[in-house]
């Protein structure tokens, strides 16, 4: 394909002083910009809220429950986290008593690093923080033998406010907390004669926010990195790569800046894993929308003499696309707030945020720099004046011309790849992973909650508390004792329990019962987790206002809410994406089209990842929300492809006819595709150097979807489909007339 352009000549066009001054005016802004929001970026780790509990709707039956039974104790008294010790070891009397005393005396140390040193204030400053601080109120605190004699297990409700503190040096307090407990576990467990690990919520959540500890650092600059790296091997030029990378971080400082103050005013919610996901997505995004924008420049630099007014045609042509893709984007992430999980609706504007920053980003610094530095910026391949464009004869002409001479081959292989793909969708288990099955590796709260059944019921010290009537408590505690997986069931006595001395009377607040039914399995594993309906069921029959609560009940609902999420949000996304296609492309057949597409290339997908993740990671399986999230991104994202094509191949149509059109649009935005795609896809890929399972399923669904959508269905399936249905394809614009 060659040059079809007219070419425009003159140096020094109307306006062109202006524009400079301008550009030069846009740039400076920018840079005191990123001088304001850049701290608070680095800030952002400060302001998250991590803890699960808190992400149910209030109406959920564990929500309910966690307010029932703290009328059972002094406030937030059974707002904890049970935090459980494992000492694996020959037990005595004497050792028991022993730990009990080790458990008790706990509340009287300070806060020390893994050396036994005091914890550090911002300045360096060794400060006294006592651990006392950081217990449940009211919580017993004690130890006891496995029915073996082989393990001893104490038991160290931490009060669940810990996880949203900080410590002096704005690092979250929870891992400090349990980084204590194991300092001092340690030094007694080795002169007593055990080994020791330290488990349960408190030191599986404190072991989560160290997980979240490099996003600040490793993740944003391997993701750095690694869209340098590309970026170099996209343009060959050791200088031009800086411009859009540059350009990218600034909008992730914009981007983070703003989450910082709504989330720090509780306007919005910020967790860890949605501050992961804002890394990646922001340069992700920036980069696709510069890559788009730099090569329509580049194309425009060979029809114009001036870099301003190639600037201005180039800006013209790809407005339209980078709005309509990243307004697609930013809805489809804003339907998250329907949402019935705080933290799934947390990230729908902390992702819309990011997206509207990159796309603000790069359509006013990015076109300033590239203006300022001129053609040199391309170097060593600059781009001349009135000479032809390789791009018009490379491997994708080649590419678009052989999907035009045999359409129905091509879409019925891809067609066909795609749908073998799919059908492995079905043998997906997103059921849920336990938070010990959520790390990719071994921590040592994952070792001691694998070791916990050997010795004691997994559920110890995180029983499943019902609150029910008191006159109905012995029959729900009988009905109860008989389902299978139910260890004990004991209501919440008066006063502490005491060996060798009569029962206490049992509590009794307000007409009601404490019951804590402790579960053969970890609180948060599948099959306590599949015990709920059964408990509830039963505890229901009896009594129809009980309420079942704890930290399987509370797993059990996000589950439930999370299924809700997937009927209500997914059809919700692929509404707005249809109407907005329509609307871009003027043309509901085509729209339908893409639409199409773009569900068949994510279940293919999920086919794909399903064989991965059982057959070469061996993860026991997928969170529940994986689904969802993989649905908003790579659907979401993916329609960027087909915008990005799609407009350009319309652009074409109009001048040229539909046939010509295709051809030219996978011509000259195939590279461009390709190469966003590869930088998308490698950007999510990083997620899986953080050690959450969760994040490494995501980082590879959408880095595979979004090369699958990018190398398979954007540059074969779509080009062919379109060369088969021909004009018609734009029905019921004008265009279906235009061979």
């Amino acid at each position: 394909m060659t040059q079809s352009a007219n070419l425009e000549t003159g140096k020094r066009p109307k306006g062109h002083r202006k524009f400079i001054v301008i550009a030069s005016v846009v740039t400076l802004a920018w840079l005191m910009i990123s001088g304001v929001v850049g701290p608070l970026f680095g800030s952002l780790s400060t302001v998250q809220k991590n803890d699960n509990s808190k992400f149910l709707p209030d109406g959920s039956e564990s929500s309910r429950a966690s307010t029932a039974i703290n009328t059972f104790a002094a406030k937030d008294a059974f707002k904890q986290f049970p935090t459980l010790v494992l000492f694996i070891g020959q037990s005595t009397p004497a050792k028991v008593a022993s730990a009990n005393v080790f458990a008790q005396s706990l509340a009287t140390k300070d806060l020390v690093d893994k050396n036994g040193q005091l914890v550090k204030d911002a300045s360096g400053k060794s400060v006294s923080i006592p651990l006392s601080k950081y217990l449940a109120p009211g919580a017993q605190v004690g130890a006891f033998p496995s029915a073996k004699n082989d393990a001893i297990l104490a038991n160290i409700p931490l009060s669940s406010d810990s996880a949203g503190n900080l410590l002096p040096d704005k690092k979250p307090v929870l891992p400090a907390v349990i980084t204590t407990i194991r300092y001092y576990a340690n030094q007694y467990a080795t002169a007593n004669g055990f080994t020791t690990h330290t488990t349960g919520l408190g030191a599986l959540f404190a072991d989560l926010f160290d997980s979240f500890s490099g996003l600040d650092s490793s993740l944003l600059a391997t993701t750095g990195l690694v869209v340098a790296v590309i970026l170099i091997i996209v343009y060959r030029s050791p200088i031009l790569w800086i411009l859009p990378l540059f350009s990218a971080l600034i909008a992730l400082s914009l981007a983070g800046g703003v989450i910082y103050e709504l989330a720090k005013h509780n306007i919005i919610t910020l967790d860890g894993q949605s501050q992961g996901i804002l890394s990646v997505l922001v340069l992700g995004a920036a980069t696709d929308y510069a890559l788009l924008l730099i090569a329509r420049y580049r194309e425009e630099l060979h029809l114009h003499e001036s870099r301003v007014v190639a600037m201005k045609k180039a800006w013209r042509g790809v407005v339209e696309p980078i709005i309509a893709s990243g307004s697609t984007v930013t809805l489809g992430l804003l339907v998250l707030l329907l949402s019935q999980l705080t933290n799934n609706r947390g990230l729908g504007p902390v992702g819309a945020i990011g997206i509207i920053a990159s796309m603000f980003t790069i359509l006013t610094l990015l076109p300033a720099l590239l203006v300022l530095f001129g053609r040199w910026i391309f170097w060593p391949k600059r781009p001349k004046f009135d000479s032809a464009d390789e791009k018009l004869s490379g491997i994708w002409s080649k590419v678009a011309k052989a999907t035009e001479r045999s359409p129905r081959k091509y879409w019925a292989v891809s067609g066909i790849i795609l749908v073998v793909l799919a059908a492995f969708s079905t043998t997906l288990h997103a059921n849920g992973l336990s938070t010990s099955q959520g790390f990719t590796k071994k921590t040592d709260s994952v070792i001691g909650q694998n070791l916990l059944p050997n010795y004691f019921p997994a559920g110890s010290g995180q029983p499943t508390q019902v609150v029910v009537a008191a006159d109905k408590a012995a029959e729900v505690s009988a009905k109860l004792s008989a389902i299978p997986g139910v260890t004990s069931v004991v209501p919440l006595p008066e006063t502490p329990y005491v060996p060798g001395k009569p029962n206490p009377a049992v509590k009794v607040v307000n007409g009601k019962v404490l019951l804590d039914a402790t579960l053969a399995y970890a609180p948060d594993s599948d099959k306590a987790v599949n015990m709920m309906p059964a408990i509830r069921a039963a505890a229901h029959a009896v009594d129809p206002t009980s309420l079942v609560g704890g930290t399987s009940s509370v797993y059990y609902d996000t589950h439930q809410a999370t299924r809700h999420d997937q009927r209500t949000i997914i059809p919700v996304i692929l509404i707005l994406i249809a109407i907005i296609l329509a609307l871009l492309l003027r043309s509901i057949l085509a729209s339908l089209l893409l639409l199409v597409t773009v569900v068949l290339s994510f279940l293919a997908t999920l086919g794909a990842s399903s064989i991965v993740f059982h057959h070469i990671f061996h993860f026991a399986g997928e969170d529940s929300s994986f689904p969802l999230f993989a649905f908003v991104f790579l659907v979401a994202l993916g329609i960027d492809y087909n915008i990005f094509l799609m407009t350009r191949v319309r652009e074409e149509t109009i001048k040229h006819g539909t046939k010509f059109g295709m051809t030219k649009g996978v011509t000259v935005t195939g590279g461009v595709i390709t190469s966003a795609g590869i930088v998308l896809a490698a950007t999510f890929t990083v997620l899986g150097i953080l050690p959450l399972v969760f994040l490494a399923e995501l980082g590879f669904a959408v880095g595979f979807g979004v090369l699958l959508d990018t190398l398979l269905v954007r540059s074969i399936l779509v080009p062919a489909l379109v060369h088969h249905i021909g004009p018609k394809v734009w029905w019921p614009s004008k265009l279906q007339d235009k061979a």
